[in-house]
C-alpha cells in the first residue's frame, strides 16, 4: 500500500508576507489616477491649447481652457484624482492663473516619483529630496526675476496680455488688459498692497454686443432697470439713498384672513394703506432724496404700486430688488450705510453723485451711477459678448487677468514666460545634481527632467515637434540666454523678453510649491481605508 503523500516543507502563507505588496498597489494606482487627471486637461496648456467643452447634468454647455474650471466641473471619483482638482482650486485661489500648468507640474512629477519607486527608492525619501528641490527652484526663480514699480503701467499690462493669450479671448487683450490694471490698482489701497480684494471689482456679463464692447465704469452699475414708467430716466446731483425696509401696506408675522363685509370698512382700510405710504413717502421727499435703492423683500412687495405710483410724482428714481449679498459693495461704492427705519431716514444718511442715468446695453438696461462723491475703493466692469459662452469664458479670462494683476501688486517681481524659467531651472538642478549624492542626485535629476514637461507640453500644443524644440531650448540656455523661450507664434526658440511674454514671479514659484506638496502628500499614502457603509 502507497505511503499517504505529504506535502512537506511548505509553511502556511503568512498575512504579514501577503500584505507585503498592498503599500506599492496603492501608491501606483493613486498615481495612476492622478496621472490620468492631469493627461486630461494637458491640451489645454499654453497660448496655442485646446478648449474643452463640459457639458453639465442639466444640459448646459461651457467651452473653456482655464485648468481650474475644467477640473471643477470634471465628475472625479478617485480620492487621489480629488486632490490634483483641489490643487488647481488652491493655485485659482493663492495665484488666479497657472492653473493648467500646476496640475500638468504635479502629473510630471508623480512620473518621476512612479519611475524612483520602481528604482526601488523608499517614499519618505523622494518626498524628501522633493522638498529640498522645490525650495532650490524657488529660489533660482527668484534669481531669475526682475523688480517691477506699480507706477510702470506698460509692464503691468504686458503681463496682463501674457495671461489673456491662452484664452479664447485672445484678439481682445490689448483692450481687456488695460482694464485689468486699470481695476486692480484702482481698489488697491496704498499701504495695503498684500490684501489687494477682487471682491471690491464687480463684474458684470451683459449679453449682446462684441468683447470689445466690455468697459470700466468708476462708479456702480445695478443690473436691473428703474421701476415705475414714468420716473425719471436721467438725475443729475443725486442724492442716494439705501433703505432696508419696505414702502407697501404691512403685512403681520402670520397667516390671517381679514373679512370686510361692507364697503365703509374696506374704504377704511384703503385710506389707512393709503396714508401709511405717504408718510413714508413724504419723508422721503422731505430728505431730499431723489434716488432710491431698495433691498430685495421676501415676505413682501418691497414697492408697492400705489408707493411707486407716489414715488413717481415726486420725481425720484427708484432702483427695486437689490440683492442682500450687493449691500456690502453698494454701501462701500457710496460711502454710505443702509438705513434700516423711517426714523434715520434723514439728509445726512444720503450720499450724492454726479449722474444717475438708465442706460441701454445689448438687450438689457442698466441703472448706472458715475461722480459718487468720496467712492470708496470699488470699481465696477460691464463684460460684453455676443453669445453666453463666449460671455462667460471673457468673463472668467477676465478674472484670470485680474488675479495676475493683483499678484504683480502683492509680489513685486515678474519672470519671462514661453517655458523659460521651467528650462532654466531643469538645467540649474541638472546641474546641481552631479554635485550631491545618494539618494539625493537621482531625485534632483528626477524633478529637473519633470520640468521639462512645460515647454515640450507648449511645443506639442502648437505643432512643434517637442523633442528637437526642447533640445534646442535648453542649449540656448546652457549658452547663458536666460529670456530664450518657446515663441508659439514664430514656431521657433527666440528672446521671450523681448516679445513682452511675461508672468509674475508669484505664479511660478506658488505652482512648484503647490505641486510639491500636493506629490508629497500622495507618495506619503500607503492604504486607503473606506469607512463607507
Amino acid at each position: 500500500m502507497a505511503p499517504k503523500s505529504r506535502t512537506v516543507g511548505v509553511p502556511p502563507k503568512s498575512q504579514t508576507f501577503k500584505d507585503k505588496s498592498k503599500p506599492t498597489d496603492v501608491r501606483l494606482s493613486n498615481i495612476q489616477a492622478a496621472k490620468a487627471v492631469s493627461d486630461a486637461i494637458r491640451t489645454s496648456l499654453g497660448p496655442r491649447g485646446m478648449d474643452k467643452m463640459i457639458q453639465a447634468g442639466n444640459g448646459e454647455v461651457s467651452i473653456t481652457n482655464d485648468g481650474a474650471t475644467i477640473l471643477k466641473q470634471m465628475n472625479v471619483l478617485h480620492p487621489a484624482a480629488k486632490m490634483l482638482v483641489e490643487l488647481s482650486r488652491a493655485q485659482d485661489v493663492e495665484a488666479g492663473d497657472g492653473t493648467t500648468s500646476v496640475v500638468v507640474i504635479a502629473g510630471a512629477l508623480l512620473e518621476a516619483c512612479e519611475k524612483l519607486l520602481q528604482k526601488g527608492l523608499h517614499p519618505t525619501a523622494i518626498s524628501d529630496s522633493f522638498q529640498r528641490c522645490s525650495n532650490k527652484a524657488v529660489e533660482i526663480l527668484t534669481q531669475m526675476s526682475t523688480p517691477i514699480e506699480l507706477k510702470d503701467r506698460e509692464t503691468l499690462i504686458k503681463s496682463a496680455s501674457t495671461s489673456l493669450n491662452s484664452k479664447v479671448v485672445s484678439q481682445q487683450s490689448s483692450l481687456l488688459a488695460p482694464i485689468a490694471v486699470d481695476a486692480v490698482l484702482k481698489v488697491t489701497e496704498p499701504g495695503k498692497e498684500a490684501s489687494v480684494d477682487l471682491k471690491n471689482i464687480k463684474v458684470i456679463q451683459s449679453l449682446g454686443g462684441t468683447v470689445e464692447d466690455t468697459e470700466l465704469v468708476q462708479g456702480l452699475v445695478f443690473t436691473s432697470r428703474s421701476a415705475g414708467t414714468n420716473a425719471p430716466k436721467r438725475i443729475e446731483k443725486a442724492k442716494i439713498g439705501l433703505i432696508q425696509f419696505c414702502i407697501s401696506a404691512p403685512k403681520t408675522d402670520m397667516d390671517h384672513n381679514v373679512i370686510v363685509s361692507d364697503y365703509a370698512a374696506m374704504d377704511r382700510v384703503l385710506k389707512e394703506e393709503r396714508s401709511y405710504i405717504l408718510n413714508i413717502v413724504k419723508q422721503i421727499k422731505k430728505a431730499g432724496c431723489n434716488v432710491l435703492l431698495v433691498q430685495k423683500s421676501i415676505l413682501r412687495d418691497a414697492v408697492s404700486d400705489l408707493a411707486q405710483h407716489f414715488l413717481d410724482k415726486i420725481k425720484c428714481l427708484v432702483v427695486k430688488d437689490v440683492e442682500r449679498e450687493d449691500i456690502e459693495f453698494v454701501c462701500k461704492s457710496l460711502h454710505c450705510r443702509p438705513i434700516a427705519s423711517l426714523d434715520h431716514f434723514t439728509a445726512e444718511n444720503l450720499s450724492s453723485a454726479d449722474l444717475v442715468e438708465e442706460v441701454a446695453s445689448g438687450t438689457n438696461k442698466f441703472v448706472k451711477i458715475t461722480g459718487i462723491q468720496n467712492q470708496g475703493r470699488t470699481v465696477s466692469i460691464i463684460c460684453r459678448g455676443s453669445n453666453k459662452l463666449v460671455l462667460e469664458e471673457a468673463a472668467r479670462s477676465l478674472h484670470d487677468a485680474l488675479c495676475v494683476v493683483r499678484c504683480l501688486v502683492k509680489k513685486r517681481a515678474q519672470i519671462v514666460g514661453g517655458g523659460a524659467p521651467e528650462i532654466e531651472m531643469a538645467l540649474q538642478l541638472a546641474a546641481l545634481a552631479q554635485t550631491v549624492e545618494g539618494v539625493d542626485a537621482y531625485c534632483y535629476r528626477a524633478f529637473a527632467d519633470a520640468l521639462e514637461v512645460i515647454p515640450s507640453t507648449l511645443a506639442e500644443n502648437a505643432g512643434l515637434n517637442p523633442i528637437a524644440t526642447v533640445t534646442e531650448l535648453r542649449n540656448r540656455h546652457a549658452q547663458g540666454e536666460k529670456t530664450a523661450g518657446i515663441n508659439v507664434r514664430k514656431g521657433a526658440i527666440t528672446d521671450i523678453l523681448a516679445e513682452n511674454v511675461v508672468q509674475p514671479l508669484l505664479v511660478s514659484t506658488s505652482a512648484i510649491t503647490l505641486a510639491t506638496e500636493t506629490i508629497r502628500s500622495i507618495l506619503k499614502i500607503d492604504d486607503i481605508i473606506n469607512t463607507m457603509s
